[in-house]
């Protein structure tokens, strides 16, 4: 499988309260297939991974809120380091809303927002 480069756009997510009913949306109106990831199932969270109709190669993911916060659909850009680009990201005018760094059960990310408030995540490979 090919890396994507450092700063491009390398994975989106869906989010939802409930994930059953977007995965059937999307899965009907492009064919989206959906495998639920067994890193994130240990760590207690349903996150299923998506791949197109037509390719084995992991896209995207979708992943259930519990409600906890609104439902999104994001698009994640691989970055060097998170922390650094977090930094960056605040100097340039934007937010960062959660940030996680040495997650157990994945990469280190975080969620920022750019300066109009649009939400984008951000994702280091695992020990980079």
């Amino acid at each position: 499988m090919s890396v994507p480069a450092i700063n491009t756009v390398a994975w989106f997510e869906v989010a939802s309260d409930d994930p059953a009913a977007v995965r059937r949306f999307y899965g009907d109106l492009f064919g989206w297939r959906f495998q639920i990831d067994e890193d994130s199932a240990a760590g207690g969270v349903d996150y299923q991974i998506i791949r197109y109709s037509d390719d084995e190669k992991a896209r995207g993911g979708v992943f259930s809120t519990g409600g906890s916060r609104p439902g999104h659909a994001v698009f994640t850009v691989l970055v060097a380091d998170v922390t650094a680009t977090c930094e960056r990201v605040e100097s340039l005018g934007g937010k960062v809303v959660s940030q996680v760094v040495g997650n157990a059960h994945g990469p280190d990310l975080a969620y920022v927002q750019d300066t109009s408030g649009n939400l984008v995540q951000i994702f280091a490979e695992a020990g980079s």
